[in-house]
């Protein structure tokens, strides 16, 4: 990983976003021994998908990061994510809310993807209640629209999620990855997700 090209990118993506907009460096790609190099670049939140590789690179390199969790949370490894993160972005169910003791966003399944987890919108007020009912501390919303070959077709989908957030009084909007993050941006995102466009160039 050459630090000095990536240290470019990334500091001409957090001045394209601005400061309004928290880069979180999705790493579900990056092995653990380049993980020093990302510390090297400036990099200062990353977000794992994965409990498992969350554990093994925060062993390593948990002091040189801000972590998120932005993977499929699984309610027997809330607690062990937990313990490691400072905000999940895909809470979904409440057998993991009643586990989490860190602040969430939940996701929600807007599209109505069988293959993505996710709170169908109809559902969500039940299940923001029953979460801080749980004692979940609920601060936003997040959702993955369809993968589409135009990044305005996910605009859709980012208005109804900010819409969403709106009714319900929750300021955090977690949506847009490397394929559209800047129309998420122009529609209200408070954290975008960036992968590719930050290793690939």
């Amino acid at each position: 990983m050459n630090v000095e090209a990536l240290a470019e990118r990334y500091s001409n993506l957090l001045e394209e976003v601005g400061d309004r907009v928290t880069v979180v460096v999705a790493t579900k790609y990056v092995d653990a021994d380049e993980f020093g190099a990302l510390a090297a670049a400036g990099v200062s939140i990353v977000g794992e998908n994965r409990e498992q590789d969350l554990v093994h690179k925060h062993e390593r390199y948990g002091s040189l990061f801000r972590w998120h969790f932005i993977g499929r949370l699984q309610s027997r490894k809330a607690p062990s994510v937990s313990d490691r993160v400072e905000l999940v972005h895909s809470l979904s169910t409440l057998s993991a809310a009643r586990k989490l003791t860190v602040p969430a966003l939940i996701q929600v399944n807007l599209a109505g993807e069988e293959s993505k987890a996710g709170v169908e919108p109809d559902e969500l007020p039940r299940f923001l209640a029953d979460a801080r009912d749980h004692g979940v501390d609920v601060v936003g919303l997040s959702t993955m629209p369809p993968l589409a070959a135009e990044a305005d077709r996910s605009r859709p989908y980012f208005q109804r999620l900010a819409e969403l957030a709106r009714t319900h009084g929750l300021g955090e909007l977690s949506m847009g990855t490397t394929q559209d993050y800047r129309v998420a941006v122009e529609e209200g995102a408070t954290f975008v997700r960036i992968g590719s466009v930050l290793f690939k160039g």
